[in-house]
């Protein structure tokens, strides 16, 4: 595990040679997911396929939690590194093994026991509730591999390594598409199949990480007194993870009360907003690494004391996804029905995934501007900011304008898809305001 200087050289080449391979990461974790839903949608039926969709969006939210509090481990040992400061390093990566492996048992205890609360929370349809139930407790079971993999990959890409962690998940995801079809295809083992393939590569993630570690030479040795906690390293990963953690949960539960608005419209709505989420999750992965990428090459430059050089990172991340978020929105207009006939041949929840998939998508545009500010406030260590934008954007417009174009809209998805893309809006002008008021005070670093 080898640190690597964001600070010097090409500012786009340091944001292409980062982002590549945290979005190729991206990728093979999203497609454990699509490789779940597809295997499941060729050989089981549409309560199946509802069981995976409802099931894989709580996991979704479960990792998106996970990896928002390891947000604060990837900034505050991007800053360490960006400081050259090995002491501080070594003990920012022992506290974070620490404190999450507490966190991980607990998660997954809590989660094991609430389980079926959070089906009927889900408004289930009864028939997909069996299967949704086993599915979610297999992969509560499995929560502390899903952390422990997360807490790797934000430790290695916060020293500025973002290949390491993108190997491991493609030999996890090779092991997953295989364990699909075993235990889905061969065994007829449905939903619970597709839990079991996902949380066995995620161990098998894990256990090759860890042995990379063991053999690595980033000369970097943790000791016991690493692993002690120390209320000031604690704290600082705390202070930035639990903003973007509750932020990232926040969005999520909007999504989640979106799903149970289709849900409650029946299976064949059901389906199609399942469906239209991993195509979504797809379409994501570029604001997703851009976040990532900001947050980390920002942090190394301003823990450098290179401010201007953090700031072009932010534009030139913009720009990226501004252009990628508005050729895909185009290209969805034109040929939806490819992309949602990808998991499913039935001919009303094509209908249904197209509509909904038309209206939803012009939302990369607008949460890939916020993404990349969210990245920005993080590496300044203002992450609460992210959580504010995104927890107003939620309740004043992305929750009751789904409600309401569930309502007068019942017979299509595209006003609810469109719903979405105004709570970005919305968090794109608080972004650009919190920015310009940052610039003029020169509020940039906690």
């Amino acid at each position: 595990m080898k640190s690597k200087n964001l600070t010097n050289g090409s500012i786009m080449g340091n944001i292409v040679s980062f982002s590549l391979p945290y979005l190729l990461s991206y990728f093979l974790q999203t497609l454990y997911g699509l490789a779940d839903l597809f295997v499941v949608g060729q050989y089981c039926g549409v309560s199946s396929i509802t069981a995976v969709s409802i099931g894989s969006q709580v996991m979704h939210m479960v990792t998106v939690i996970v990896v928002g509090l390891a947000m604060g481990t990837t900034v505050t040992t991007a800053q360490s590194v960006g400081a050259n400061d090995v002491a501080r390093t070594k003990r920012v990566v022992g506290n974070t093994v620490t404190l999450f492996m507490v966190f991980s048992l607990l998660m997954a205890a809590g989660l094991v026991g609430w389980v079926g609360d959070i089906v009927s929370l889900m408004s289930t349809p009864v028939e997909a509730a069996t299967e949704t139930t086993s599915y979610l407790t297999i992969c509560f079971i499995g929560i502390p591999f899903i952390v422990a993999y997360n807490i790797i990959a934000s430790i290695y890409r916060g020293m500025g390594d973002s290949k390491s962690p993108m190997y491991f998940i493609a030999i996890a995801c090779v092991v997953n598409v295989l364990l699909d079809y075993l235990l889905i295809g061969y065994f007829d083992m449905g939903a619970a199949g597709a839990a079991w393939a996902t949380t066995l590569s995620q161990t098998v993630s894990v256990v090759v990480a860890l042995i990379a570690m063991n053999r690595g030479d980033s000369g970097i040795r943790i000791s016991r007194s690493d692993l002690k906690p120390q209320r000031a390293v604690m704290g600082k990963i705390l202070n930035i993870g639990v903003p973007v953690a509750l932020q990232d949960g926040f969005v999520q539960v909007g999504f989640i009360i979106i799903t149970i608005i289709a849900n409650q419209r029946g299976l064949n709505d059901a389906a199609a907003v399942g469906i239209v989420e991993k195509i979504i999750g797809i379409l994501f992965l570029i604001p997703s690494s851009m976040l990532s990428t900001v947050s980390t090459v920002s942090a190394q430059n301003l823990g450098a004391g290179k401010l201007d050089r953090a700031i072009r990172t932010l534009w030139y991340a913009n720009c990226i996804v501004i252009g990628f978020g508005t050729f895909f929105s185009i290209i969805m207009q034109i040929f939806p029905e490819k992309a949602v006939g990808l998991f499913t041949d039935d001919p009303q929840v094509i209908v249904q995934g197209c509509q909904y998939l038309q209206g939803y998508v012009w939302d990369c545009v607008f949460a890939g501007i916020h993404f990349c500010f969210s990245g920005f406030f993080c590496a300044c260590g203002w992450s609460i900011i992210s959580f504010i934008h995104n927890a107003v954007s939620i309740v004043v417009a992305r929750v009751p304008l789904a409600y309401l174009a569930s309502i007068m809209y019942p017979t299509t998805l595209f006003p609810m898809g469109l719903a979405t893309v105004t709570g970005s809006v919305v968090s794109v002008i608080i972004c650009v305001g919190v920015f310009v008021w940052m610039k003029k005070h020169r509020k940039f670093v906690v």
